[in-house]
């Protein structure tokens, strides 16, 4: 059976129907305790205390410039606390990326209750570490990095082979990261090129996760990062992903909290959230 939606939605449909699966009649039953929209992460707390986050599309929401136009884009606020899981689903299927975003920290809530329930069989969870740091790249790999991963460019100039950068807003780069960066008219040409791929999990948010996908050539690695890809690896897996570095939250409170002050992964890692590496088992 075709999906009827495209790009990363096809990915997050899936990813739903498998939490039904695994959580049964009792997933419509949780409700959205807390939700916090920070400027750049955005989490919920579930009724069973479970956290999940994703990075806030800031830039994908141009009109939010007054109020009128700033109410279109998060039309629900200060409705969102009491909801039922199902809802914030439906408003990430249907809304803008403001209700995307809080729909895939929904999934990312729902993924850790099933990890809480019902530990995986076919893949493994690896608690902090991340997963490109102890991978082994080859000398004469293709690398590209898919997003503004600073700590990736860090460690693949000390690798001192070139690599690709692509990025859709080069002013979120350094004058020193720019040799490494190719204008998005060239992308398909590194990703069908690429041995490594180095994804962002904000994709999922802009949908574009899927087409580049489809554009790796056989053989070829991605590992999908950040933790706005922290959910349930199957629908990743059966496309080509081969790892993914998401986190886990270890303190809903304290992270939301730490959101809402506008914290980023230099304030949550190790205090309220640990890095997380999904991956199928080598065996």
């Amino acid at each position: 059976m075709k999906s009827t939606h495209h790009g990363a939605d096809t990915l997050l449909t899936e990813t739903v129907t498998h939490l039904r699966s695994m959580l049964g009649p009792e997933m419509e039953q949780l409700t959205v305790e807390r939700a916090v929209i920070g400027i750049f992460f955005s989490g919920i707390q579930l009724s069973n205390g479970e956290g999940g986050i994703c990075f806030t599309p800031v830039k994908e929401i141009p009109e939010a410039v007054c109020c009128p136009s700033s109410a279109r884009a998060m039309p629900n606020s200060g409705k969102l606390v009491g909801q039922p899981v199902g809802y914030y689903i439906q408003r990430m299927q249907q809304g803008g990326p403001l209700q995307k975003a809080l729909g895939i920290a929904v999934l990312n809530a729902l993924s850790a209750t099933c990890w809480r329930l019902t530990p995986p069989e076919s893949y493994q969870l690896i608690h902090g570490v991340d997963p490109v740091e102890n991978r082994t790249i080859d000398k004469d790999a293709e690398v590209v990095v898919i997003g503004a991963l600073v700590p990736y460019f860090r460690m693949l100039k000390r690798r001192e082979k070139p690599f690709t950068i692509l990025e859709k807003d080069p002013r979120t780069l350094k004058p020193d990261e720019m040799e490494y960066f190719q204008p998005q008219e060239n992308a398909g040409k590194y990703i069908a090129a690429a041995d490594l791929l180095i994804i962002t999990g904000t994709t999922l948010i802009n949908d574009t996760l899927e087409g580049i996908l489809d554009q790796m050539k056989t053989g070829a690695k991605a590992v999908l990062v950040g933790p706005t890809a922290s959910m349930l690896p199957d629908a990743f897996f059966s496309r080509g992903i081969t790892s993914i570095g998401g986190i886990m939250v270890t303190d809903t409170g304290r992270l939301l909290d730490t959101l809402a002050e506008a914290g980023s992964g230099y304030h949550f890692y190790g205090k309220s959230a640990e890095r997380l590496v999904i991956e199928k088992h080598t065996d």
